[in-house]
């Protein structure tokens, strides 16, 4: 028997997108730490240009953290909130005392590249059950994040 959240979606599907969703916040919480990490201890000839880069990018993480754990209070559930529960299952590894610009960079990369997997899962999951809320976002920060991609893979010169 089909039961329905006060949104209106399947009760046990928003569990699966808020545990997935889960997921996805923990990930987001330990990249945004990297991200802090390398504007802070940035060094070398581009100094200037990756603080403002590592700032930009921080700012945005920090408001998608908000907007998942919205999300998952959204359908009911309850977002993650403590680093340990981050560190147990998101799969991207902190990034200790990293100051060369380049090494930044392929770090945030690597993000990205277990980011982005999720993110088009969770989009799938929300398009199959006709979660317009979560596939909006999801759609977001695809588009943008592969333009980042982009970006710093011709930062890299790849």
């Amino acid at each position: 028997m089909l039961t329905v959240s006060r949104i209106g979606l399947d009760k046990d599907a928003s569990t699966q997108l808020a545990g997935r969703l889960n997921e996805l916040l923990a990930n987001y919480q330990i990249f945004y730490m990297n991200l802090r990490g390398f504007h802070w201890n940035i060094k070398g000839e581009k100094f200037f240009e990756l603080h403002l880069k590592f700032e930009e990018l921080y700012t945005d993480t920090v408001q998608k953290i908000d907007e998942i754990a919205e999300r998952i209070l959204t359908l009911g559930e309850t977002p993650l909130h403590t680093y340990s529960d981050y560190s147990g299952i998101a799969t991207i590894r902190e990034a200790r005392d990293v100051s060369d610009g380049r090494e930044a960079v392929q770090c945030i990369l690597d993000a990205f590249s277990t980011i982005l997997p999720l993110e088009r899962e969770l989009l799938n999951i929300s398009d199959r059950e006709e979660d317009e809320g979560t596939n909006a976002l999801m759609s977001d920060y695809i588009r943008e994040q592969e333009k980042l991609v982009w970006m710093y893979s011709a930062f890299l010169g790849k």
